[in-house]
């Protein structure tokens, strides 16, 4: 997640990922329907039958993870190792970029779990899902508080804005494996997924390409307080794409539900 690539592919996959979990909301609202048990394909026989059953949103994690696990490799410079030793000291090396991949592993774990469980019933199926989310994304939590180390300035803020965003993310993951039929933390969880996302690539654009072309200033405080700002412009944005989706998702399910 260094560098303009590593900030933008991640935010795109967890904004798409929100919209989907947002499409999926306003089908279950609208259709008196559980959002978390999507459409799947009627049970069938044969050769192929298997793979029908295969979540495809699953492989989509797993493919997406690995393209990011590629573009993290191939912007380090010399060998990839944990510790370097010299002489009799021990250094870690590419600390951050070990967070990184580990925060990728808990997306691959995610994904498998989405791609096998669906041989699952539905409701078990769900439960495994929801699980496998509210541990990767507890793990995330600690793993970007520590990211912080050494940040400054817009770097520092535009983080600790994401870990704003991310903690009550973690929160409703893990509120939902108590409560996995209540509406509200549907809605809340797609919200923050597009919003995690959002504000990632904001993160990539402030950092690395501003659209102005000129970069910003870590000892400008007006620097600081827009980008909360820019944070709070996201919150409302996205709150009227919601409700933007849900008002096209009920012209569209009011003639099939």
């Amino acid at each position: 997640m260094g560098g303009f690539e590593g900030h933008l592919y991640p935010g795109l996959s967890l904004f798409f990922y929100g919209l989907y979990h947002a499409r999926l909301v306003s089908r279950a609202l609208i259709c008196s329907q559980p959002a978390q048990y999507p459409p799947r394909p009627p049970w069938s026989k044969g050769r192929w039958a298997k793979l029908r059953q295969v979540h495809y949103v699953g492989l989509l994690k797993i493919l997406s993870t690995f393209i990011l696990v590629a573009q993290e490799l191939h912007n380090i410079s010399g060998p990839f190792v944990l510790i370097r030793k010299t002489y009799h000291a021990r250094d870690f090396l590419y600390c951050k970029q070990w967070q990184h991949l580990t925060i990728y592993m808990t997306f691959v774990l995610s994904g498998c779990v989405d791609a096998v469980s669906q041989n699952l019933l539905p409701r078990r199926s769900a439960a495994l899902e929801q699980a496998t989310q509210a541990l990767g994304l507890a793990l995330i939590l600690p793993l970007m508080l520590s990211h912080l180390q050494g940040s400054e300035g817009v770097d520092l803020q535009s983080h600790l804005l994401f870990i704003q965003a991310l903690f009550p993310l973690v929160l409703v993951a893990v509120a939902e494996l108590w409560a996995p039929d209540a509406w509200q933390l549907w809605v809340m969880k797609a919200f923050l997924y597009m919003l995690t996302g959002s504000w990632l690539i904001q993160i990539g654009f402030m950092l690395y390409r501003p659209i102005s072309g000129h970069k910003w200033m870590d000892d400008d405080k007006n620097n600081i307080m827009f980008v909360t700002t820019f944070f709070c412009w996201h919150v409302v944005i996205l709150a009227f794409l919601m409700a933007w989706i849900h008002g096209v998702s009920f012209l569209w399910y009011r003639y099939m539900c």
